[in-house]
């Protein structure tokens, strides 16, 4: 109708027109346009998100925009272009994206992983997990005028599960209960250099039946405020509050690490008893960033030379080839006795880590263990995810500060990628803990 009106050749609804016509038009003319979700009103962060709009035009072509803001106000933003069906429709599922957005083709949640921060150097990360992310999904005519808009909750911690903060002795964390009695498989879960107590990652696996203990080591309350220097009894002190905690099972507990996180909990795993998983994420075989102590054993910091660095013409540096070979001379005293583990090990690399070279750590990690007489630990590399390999949907951050480098470094990535990465990268995880941890079922039923 539109275009014949343009024509000059409008003529009323009734007349002039096949029937079947005449009923579209109507319908058309009639029905709101609006932004449906499923679920409905609010979903777990790593849960995926059916999103489709109704009462468009036939073919016709609306931008789609999503947007939320973390707890500090910074926005984050995508966009995508679509064209509707033939009955006005878009549903993301079957719809591609045409050209032209954040991203193209058939992504069904392109619209989350896809976002960029409107300011430079920004990582989305969840703060308070108790409260959620607010989503708006917006559709925009060919003028960008809006046709329609929808809010959607994307939470954290599932309805009966239980975040529980722990003063215990020196231990500063956070204990995460599943819903239920349990007792429940525990993991420590421990984050990298940025310091503080990140909770959301260990929050979002507790819904699927695990007890998760989210572990500061630095930067937080009364904890060493910079990394100069660590000692392993610290975190001997965690992993036995974990194996004697009523509601966790035994006989042995998981250990989960990013980055700086990951080398901590091969060092755990190698020193002392009661690890049974062990799953790292982008690690090092080599203590890295700060000396580690356990008794009468000091294990140094691996070397580096930053005359390695290379940056670019915006002042970001790539740090990856900064790290001295761990294999090498003197810098072998850096190695972390892997031998001596007995626990069950899985490797998640991101191919374009820019970090620093971790499939060459898992590598060499599992020739050390096969070396050994160990069991050959699990490795799954991701062709091009970077180093920042998190829960699902979370947007790819590409560059960020680097706390001990004291500028932004390029983390590596390619966005499509990379969120692939992320949500099998997030099964593997929990299919590997409930192996060698129990055969509890995986909480698909995380509704919340």
């Amino acid at each position: 109708m539109a275009s014949l009106v343009r024509l000059g050749l409008a003529l009323p609804v009734g007349r002039g027109l096949p029937a079947r016509l005449r009923a579209s038009c109507a319908s058309a003319s009639s029905m709101e346009t609006r932004v449906a979700f499923s679920p409905a009103g609010r979903s777990l962060f790593d849960e995926p998100l059916a999103i489709s709009v109704e009462g468009l035009r036939p073919k016709q072509e609306v931008t789609l925009r999503a947007r939320l803001r973390d707890e500090t106000g910074l926005l984050f933003e995508s966009r995508a272009l679509y064209r509707a069906d033939g009955r006005g429709q878009l549903d993301l599922s079957r719809s591609p994206a045409l050209e032209g957005g954040s991203f193209s083709g058939v992504e069904p949640m392109g619209l989350l992983w896809a976002m960029e921060a409107e300011k430079p150097f920004k990582r989305l990360v969840k703060r308070d997990v108790e409260s959620p992310f607010r989503l708006e999904v917006e559709v925009l005519g060919s003028r960008s005028e809006p046709l329609a808009r929808g809010t959607h909750e994307r939470g954290f911690l599932r309805d009966g599960g239980r975040r529980i903060p722990v003063r215990e002795g020196r231990i500063r964390a956070t204990l995460f209960l599943p819903p239920g009695e349990g007792p429940f498989p525990g993991v420590i879960d421990i984050s990298g250099t940025g310091g503080g107590l990140p909770e959301y990652r260990a929050c979002l696996l507790a819904n699927h039946g695990f007890a998760m203990l989210a572990l500061a080591y630095y930067a937080y309350e009364d904890l060493p405020k910079s990394m100069n220097e660590f000692h392993l009894e610290y975190f001997e002190e965690a992993v036995n509050y974990v194996l004697k905690h009523p509601k966790i099972k035994g006989p042995g507990i998981g250990l989960l690490g990013h980055s700086k996180g990951g080398d901590l909990c091969l060092s755990i795993a190698s020193f002392l008893k009661g690890v049974t998983a062990t799953a790292i994420v982008n690690g090092s075989i080599a203590n890295v960033g700060a000396i580690l102590r356990y008794k009468d054993i000091t294990i140094p910091p691996l070397g580096f030379d930053l005359k390695r660095i290379k940056i670019d013409q915006t002042g970001t540096a790539d740090i990856v080839d900064v790290l001295n070979n761990p294999l090498e001379g003197s810098n072998r005293q850096s190695l972390i006795p892997l031998e001596k583990a007995e626990s069950h090990f899985l490797f998640i690399v991101g191919k374009d880590d820019h970090n620093w070279k971790s499939e060459f750590f898992a590598t060499e990690a599992s020739n050390c263990l096969q070396a050994h007489g160990k069991e050959k630990p699990e490795i799954i590399c991701y062709p091009g995810a970077g180093h920042y390999i998190e829960p699902p949907y979370f947007p790819l951050c590409p560059a960020s500060m680097h706390f001990l480098v004291g500028r932004p470094v390029i983390w590596g990535g390619e966005p499509k990628a990379h969120a692939a990465a992320q949500v099998d990268a997030w099964q593997q995880i929990r299919t590997f803990y409930h192996k060698h941890l129990g055969d509890e079922q995986d909480g698909r039923q995380n509704k919340l």
